[in-house]
């Protein structure tokens, strides 16, 4: 009886033994798939700037399904100032890669409005992941919403766990507001300097400036969009600055601006352009990848 004891020990041990070891391989490996397995939905959020709705990309929609023979889906969130969120439009079943667009009903300039739409922003993320749970997405912001976007990753993102953003494109965004100074920072500069490191690790970023006489876009001074360059190179796997000169690149007219069309469709969607089109869009541009590139300490 007592040998026998001594086996159903021996039997346990050994078993103990064999299975701890394999089930923290299992959990490594289900840890692992899950962290790097993408959802097929794969959408594009866009965040209007200042005083624009809900559809303030509607002709960059209309010209984004006529260039790229897809009939993106388009899904409109509107954000109270209390938090409630509205939807119009919906995901059809079956597309991959629709279109969101996120405005605010409170959408008046300034840095503390900026702020509370970044918190908005926030609300609106986290419903839309509950509500069609994608676990990776790329960005779009135009003119402030490019500052919406950029305080929403460094202060809120990380709230949403398994979620990924792939790609960030700004449009025209004054990272240093109204400032054409290349050495005196706004508050919202110095804000979004300070919560860098906060940003997305494996984060490519491309900031667009245009200019109609080379230092502004009629609006935004081309100085303050490339103050970005202070707040991502260094902190994001890839940064990489664009300019668009020629027509239709006044600040309202950048969205749907042929040339930045073309630039959403080759980064943002991932579109294999023809070489005719990559070439033709090469001569308006000018780009300048600063990855790597010293900036602040």
């Amino acid at each position: 009886m007592q040998h026998n004891w001594w086996r159903w020990l021996l039997g346990i041990g050994l078993i103990l033994v064999v299975f701890i070891p394999s089930l923290a391989w299992m959990q490594h490996r289900v840890t692992h798939y899950k962290s790097n397995y993408k959802t097929p939905l794969n959408p594009t959020i866009m965040v209007p700037g200042s005083s624009a709705s809900q559809n303030r990309f509607d002709a960059l929609i209309s010209e984004l399904r006529k260039e790229t023979k897809v009939g993106h889906s388009v899904l409109k969130v509107k954000v109270a100032t209390n938090g409630q969120v509205s939807y119009t439009g919906t995901i059809r079943r079956g597309d991959n890669q629709p279109f969101i667009v996120i405005a605010f009903e409170n959408n008046q300039d300034g840095y503390t409005n900026i702020n509370k739409q970044a918190q908005w922003l926030n609300i609106a993320f986290r419903d839309l992941v509950k509500t069609y749970h994608f676990n990776h997405f790329s960005a779009l912001g135009h003119s402030n919403g490019g500052l919406i976007l950029s305080l929403f990753l460094e202060k809120y993102f990380s709230e949403t766990k398994h979620v990924n953003i792939d790609r960030l494109m700004t449009i025209a965004t004054p990272y240093n507001m109204e400032s054409d100074s290349t050495t005196t920072r706004t508050a919202i500069l110095k804000e979004l300097i300070a919560g860098r490191q906060q940003l997305p690790k494996k984060l490519t970023v491309y900031s667009v400036a245009g200019t109609e006489n080379y230092s502004s876009d009629g609006t935004v001074p081309a100085n303050s969009v490339n103050q970005g360059k202070y707040v991502f190179q260094n902190q994001v796997a890839h940064y990489t600055q664009i300019t668009v000169t020629g027509d239709n690149t006044t600040h309202s007219d950048l969205p749907q601006n042929k040339q930045i069309v073309l630039l959403i469709r080759q980064y943002l969607l991932q579109e294999e352009l023809p070489a005719k089109e990559r070439a033709n869009n090469r001569a308006g541009i000018v780009r300048r990848s600063i990855t790597g590139e010293a900036g602040l300490p």
